[in-house]
């Protein structure tokens, strides 16, 4: 399982009436393993679902929200690892971090989750405001709301901003990733992005291709590309095309174009050497000028290597960061 809150609103909603608790990063200073805004769930039971340090904090964290639960309030929690003589939680990371733990309960409407989740379901992104209590603030006190927020089909990390005492984050559907082919090769491509978080869609109507027990996790279509659902096109990030054969890539890239020209697609990818690429687009009768999105052929980053493991993690490595708009740049030059 991933930490997207796809995957924590998904494990709130099997068990909603249980005495939940969103410990959810309220503000950073300095540098930290997550982001404000990032949160996660903690069941009375003891298990949880996401995360909200690289795993120093979530064992504290965990009696702070057995805390809140037994108060019934907003607790607010400080991490302080700024002093590097104090190795209380061994952050190593040199920040400071405030949480905010909040029961889910009929008080405060669970937090709006089931609006939280209907929304991300329909419309891909949204905008969820909570309200910064004091500590100790007692359920009720502690407001939330969502809103739906128009996509434009290029911003990637949640934004985050605090209004009115009143935190905002912006957030958005797991990423959505089509990979045309579902030959030997592209096992460890689907293994990979769905450990990512991404939603997979694999799409080869060749007979002995994308068998359901190759690629558990993904939602297989054994249909041609002219048989795909209208739906298909909908909140479609990047594609991946790896069908080694002409006449199959070459339609899978026309329809990438048609997504393209919409403006909802932000990375593209075909497998194979330079010269293959110019017969794909001939066939096509594509240039690689028609691409608003990254396009990226041959396929991937320079990391070396030539089995599919290395090659998956050559081209999901660079969309990730295309996804994400990120810079191809060493993390020591990022970091603060």
């Amino acid at each position: 399982m991933s930490h997207h809150i796809e995957d924590i609103l998904a494990q709130w909603q099997r068990t909603p009436d249980d005495e939940w608790v969103l410990a959810v990063i309220t503000k950073v200073r300095g540098s930290a393993y997550r982001k404000t805004g990032a949160m996660m769930l903690f069941h009375p039971l003891g298990r949880s679902v996401g995360l909200l340090s690289g795993g120093c904090l979530e064992a504290d964290l965990r009696r702070h929200a057995q805390m809140a639960i037994e108060r019934q309030q907003a607790v607010l929690v400080q991490y302080d690892a700024s002093d590097e003589t104090d190795a209380s939680y061994q952050l190593g990371c040199g920040g400071i971090v405030d949480i905010m733990l909040v029961p889910l309960k009929p008080e405060n409407n669970h937090l709006c989750f089931h609006q939280l989740a209907a929304q991300l379901a329909h419309d891909g992104r949204c905008s969820y405001h909570i309200s910064l209590p004091q500590k100790n603030t007692a359920l009720a006190k502690v407001s939330t709301n969502v809103k739906s927020e128009k996509a434009d089909g290029r911003d990637s990390d949640s934004a985050v901003s605090i209004e009115h005492n009143v935190l905002v984050i912006s957030l958005r559907s797991r990423y959505r990733l089509a990979i045309f082919g579902g030959g030997l090769d592209a096992q460890p491509m689907v293994a990979m992005a769905l450990s990512l978080g991404w939603q997979v869609d694999l799409i080869d109507g060749r007979t002995s291709y994308a068998r359901s027990h190759d690629f558990p996790g993904a939602n297989i279509y054994r249909e041609s590309v002219d048989t795909l659902p209208k739906t298909f096109r909908h909140h479609l990030d990047a594609v991946i095309v790896m069908q080694h054969n002409l006449a199959l890539d070459a339609k899978a890239l026309a329809l990438a174009h048609e997504i393209d020209k919409d403006g909802k697609l932000s990375y593209l990818a075909l497998l194979g050497p330079a010269h293959r690429r110019e017969r794909v687009l001939q066939k096509s009768e594509l240039h690689s000028d028609d691409f608003q999105c990254f396009f990226s052929a041959p396929a991937g980053l320079a990391l070396g290597g030539e089995l599919p493991e290395s090659i998956a993690l050559s081209i999901l490595a660079q969309c990730h960061g295309i996804l994400h708009d990120a810079k191809q740049i060493p993390l020591d030059k990022v970091m603060l």
